[in-house]
């Protein structure tokens, strides 16, 4: 799964993509906050239904059949309008994002009420690291890939096989994962009458629970980096010669990153230390951003797409062994769906960015995301370690 959609990484691939197509820069942010994070607003709803459920697996298998058919309609109309129809072009890519993405919202809620059912809190960490180990390998693969349909094929077309490409190998994953063995819940909650009472009742627990809200807001001020990571490979375009080979090198840094990082982080989580993977990526962050102020050749932007991969899976870790921690058992898809719901809005900073960049600089934009992330890594000293 992680090569096919590594494909249009949205700091890296897609800001390409739509900028040829003449997306201004708002759009690049639309699109990557689209990408990232279309299926905020489904996971309460999803949330709803599943704690009554006994078993996630069916629905996930739907929901896998939804993305797979989202991403491949994107590669086949870039190849049928292409650059002589951009406006139906940019129209179908977001069509295309906003399915895939809105399915997401579904499958985040059933995939970790899974993996929560099948792993104890202490294997959860360390088997989510080698997840992650195996994604970056993949995502390696994807780097190697993409550069090497970049540099083949004249664009538009050589974008449409990207995500053509990609959506096959993404159902390898899909298939994979079906197959998983998927036990029996027991402690299960009952469905209320209706989704407002749900959603009432919902914020009754956040309201209560002073350590959750610590956590969400902490996480959610943590995708600040994501201001300006999607208009760094266009400040770079316009510093360094950007070709398919450059292109494919930053994905690969990124994945590589992403890769080694979880040796650490699963070290980390394994031994109860999932506040200082926060911290940590945090501070990754910070470093990232920084160095984007003055980069000015291919080596110094790898050093940033590889802090960028590195905490990228450091924060998945954090965040989702935090709240499974946390939640009781049979309120864990309420407490899963909604941490996911607020700091996923965090996936939308790449809009602000967009609006950021547009009306003022990169050195605004740059300071705009530096400071979002130093406010997260103060919120941060105040987590605890939930029993």
């Amino acid at each position: 799964m992680a090569i096919g959609t590594t494909i249009a990484e949205p700091s890296t691939i897609l800001p390409l993509i739509v900028n040829y197509f003449g997306g201004s820069s708002m759009l690049v942010g639309f699109f990557a906050s689209l990408l990232r994070g279309g299926g905020v607003l489904v996971q309460l709803f999803a949330a709803f239904h599943a704690q009554s459920y006994k078993l996630m697996m069916p629905y996930l298998r739907k929901v896998f059949f939804i993305r797979f058919s989202s991403w491949f309609f994107i590669g086949i109309t870039i190849i049928i309008f292409g650059e002589n129809h951009p406006d139906i072009t940019l129209a179908s890519i977001g069509i295309g994002l906003f399915v895939f993405s809105f399915s997401a919202g579904f499958a985040a809620i059933y995939f970790r009420e899974i993996m929560a059912k099948i792993f104890s809190h202490k294997f959860r960490g360390k088997t989510m690291a080698y997840r992650q180990f195996f994604s970056a390998v993949g995502g390696l693969l994807s780097g190697a890939l993409a550069a090497w349909i970049l540099e083949s094929f004249e664009a538009p077309q050589s974008y449409g096989y990207l995500f053509i490409i990609s959506s096959f190998v993404m159902a390898l994953g899909y298939i994979s994962f079906s197959l998983v063995d998927e036990p029996i819940k027991e402690e299960i909650s009952k469905k209320e009458s209706s989704f407002g009472k749900f959603l009432k009742n919902s914020y009754a627990i956040l309201k209560a629970d002073k350590g959750f809200q610590i956590q969400v807001g902490t996480f959610f001020l943590a995708y600040g980096y994501l201001i300006a990571l999607p208009f760094i490979i266009l400040d770079a375009q316009q510093k360094i010669d950007l070709d398919g080979v450059a292109i494919g090198w930053l994905i690969t840094t990124q994945m590589v990153g992403a890769m080694l990082s979880n040796f650490l982080w699963g070290s980390l989580s394994s031994n109860g230390q999932n506040i200082l993977i926060a911290k940590a990526v945090i501070f990754f962050q910070i470093i990232a951003i920084s160095l984007a102020f003055n980069a000015s050749s291919l080596y110094e932007y790898i050093a940033i797409f590889f802090l960028v991969g590195a905490s990228m899976d450091g924060s998945r870790i954090a965040s989702s062994n935090l709240v499974l921690k946390i939640a009781p058992a049979d309120k864990r898809p309420i407490y899963i769906a909604l941490q996911m719901n607020i700091v996923s809005l965090g996936m939308f900073f790449s809009i602000l960015g967009g609006v950021v960049l547009h009306f003022f600089s990169y050195f605004v934009l740059y300071w705009v995301s530096l400071g979002t992330l130093f406010i997260a890594l103060l919120l941060s000293l105040k987590l605890k370690e939930s029993a």
